[in-house]
């Protein structure tokens, strides 16, 4: 390191002449303009060490680009530069810049996958991240369903995007992104049907992956997800109808707003779980891992139905007799002449 150390002072020496050279060498290993709060710098593909010493030279942060140079061949000639954003904190020098762009952690950004979000919320996110300059398009606008079944191999994209927090790098593509939510979700729902429960009527993991999207959008009350669980597969046993609104909404797409009427509940399509007994073929959002468990592992009960009660939570029930006093009870104000379901 010494001998590299002299090395670079004598070159310093022969560029900067003479007595200079004593003063570059300690201005060198000055820290760089750097404002208090820090910054974040990209360094762009393929740039190379004098590309980068007259960026810095140009944004003021440095007070001679040789002296970057020289300390990036000579000093500490290390390992490649990588591409990415990094944040350089108040008082870096040459040797602190230098490291952060060979070995450091580029800057992470962030997109939410919310839970019960729809595969067309996720898309709309990626877009918005491709719009603000953060991740690279490689999939054409429209074509995102298709690009992911090609990819996975799974028939259709809803349900399968595991919700979370995803951190990512500046330049990530919006394919990348969607095969690293898929594995996620792959891998949480392998680990969840090895764990299921006996006796379930589901025969794959898909199955429980559709049921789970539907306990999602029935419930945000995390303690109420294995017995709304606990409900539908009661009913899936029994050849009941799940009877489930949101399979409802979901089926209805862009003319659903913001309410179902009785002609909605009659009309018969793929997703109407009142026309039609079983699940429906697929799933109708992105259930978390909580709803994923509680398809699996649904709470031992004889309810059949529940209705709400308010403030996101049910009031369940094993016979329609006493799902029809709960029903008069919060849904209608006690009025009973109100009811038009059956007896």
């Amino acid at each position: 390191m010494m001998a590299r150390a002299v090395l670079a002072l004598l070159l310093v020496v022969a560029v900067a002449g003479g007595g200079i050279g004593w003063y570059a060498w300690r201005e060198m290993r000055q820290p760089l303009n750097i404002p208090e709060e820090g910054i974040v710098y990209e360094v762009p593909q393929g740039a190379s060490i004098r590309a980068l010493a007259r960026d810095l030279k140009q944004k003021g942060l440095l007070p001679n680009r040789w002296y970057f140079e020289v300390w990036a061949r000579w000093v500490e000639p290390g390992s490649a530069i990588k591409t990415g954003e990094y944040f350089l904190p108040a008082g870096s020098t040459i040797a602190d810049v230098l490291r952060s762009f060979r070995e450091g952690v580029p800057v992470q950004h962030k997109l939410t996958v919310v839970e019960g979000s729809r595969f067309t919320d996720v898309v709309a996110k990626l877009n918005e991240a491709i719009d603000a300059g953060l991740m690279k398009r490689v999939i054409e606008p429209g074509h995102y369903a298709e690009a992911f079944t090609e990819m996975t191999g799974e028939k259709s994209p809803e349900g399968w995007i595991f919700p979370d927090t995803y951190h990512f790098p500046k330049g990530q593509t919006d394919k990348g992104f969607l095969r690293q939510a898929w594995l996620r979700m792959k891998e949480t729902l392998d680990r969840a049907w090895a764990q299921r429960k006996e006796g379930l009527p589901l025969n794959s993991p898909y199955e429980a992956l559709i049921l789970a999207s539907i306990i999602e959008k029935e419930t945000g009350a995390a303690e109420e997800r294995p017995m709304i669980g606990g409900v539908f597969i009661n009913r899936l046993k029994k050849s009941m109808k799940l009877q489930t609104d949101p399979t409802v909404i979901y089926g209805m797409g862009d003319r659903y707003k913001g309410n179902i009427r009785k002609k909605d509940l009659r009309a018969d399509n793929p997703f109407n779980t009142y026309t039609r007994k079983g699940l429906p073929p697929t799933p109708i959002a992105m259930p978390g891992e909580a709803a994923i468990m509680a398809a699996v592992q649904p709470a031992d009960t004889d309810a059949l139905f529940f209705v709400a009660r308010g403030k996101g939570r049910h009031y369940f029930s094993a016979t329609y007799k006493e799902h029809k006093r709960a029903v008069i009870k919060y849904l209608l104000g006690g009025d009973a002449s109100r009811y038009r379901g059956g007896d």
